[in-house]
């Protein structure tokens, strides 16, 4: 979190991360387009609509004294682009980390969370951690309590979960909400 007396702006980063095709491209538009903002989102993308890097947007909300200026970015799931991962979590004051519910997707999106844990060690276990299961509409999903033990929840001081379908924008807001509690308890974003 980055303070500006000057401007009056409080800076905070944010990164969406998981394995490849979870949902984090789709979680990102669904929440700028809750703010209006659906236009200033950018993406680098392949052919095929996938993310090469990240994607980044910046959500800034006027206050009455100060400023709220998020930096929203997604880090990529694709394995080649792996390299490009550490550098898009430098700095983030909050996570939220998007798991594929699909049973079959349960070694992935452990691999994904045990790298994420390997960049911040037991630094993370303070870190404001949302969890989003995604795709909870679809069957044969992950054991939520199996998935929850694997990844030690019990050890974090910041953490929740919010079931999420992406696609039509279902848990989006709820959950970037609740990581703003954590992050900032005293932020009241009004919104449509």
């Amino acid at each position: 979190m980055l303070f500006d007396y000057g401007d009056k702006t409080i800076q905070i980063k944010i990164v969406y991360y998981g394995p490849a095709m979870s949902g984090k491209t789709t979680s990102l538009k669904r929440l700028f387009n809750h703010f209006g903002r659906k236009d200033t989102l950018k993406s680098i993308e392949s052919t095929t609509g996938r993310t090469l890097f990240f994607d980044f947007g910046i959500l800034f909300f006027q206050g009455t004294e100060w400023n709220i200026k998020f930096l929203i970015y997604s880090a990529t799931g694709q394995d080649f682009y792996a390299s490009t991962r550490p550098s898009t979590i430098i700095g983030v004051d909050g996570i939220i980390f998007v798991v594929d519910s699909q049973i079959s997707y349960f070694s992935q999106n452990l691999r994904s969370w045990n790298e994420l844990y390997g960049f911040f060690s037991h630094k993370i276990y303070e870190m404001p951690v949302i969890i989003c299961l995604n795709k909870w509409d679809l069957e044969n999903k992950i054991n939520k309590d199996d998935f929850l033990n694997h990844i030690n929840y019990h050890l974090y001081e910041k953490i929740d979960i919010v079931q999420t379908i992406a696609t039509n924008g279902v848990g989006i807001y709820d959950s970037f909400r609740k990581l703003l509690n954590f992050i900032f308890p005293q932020i009241n974003l009004k919104t449509h």
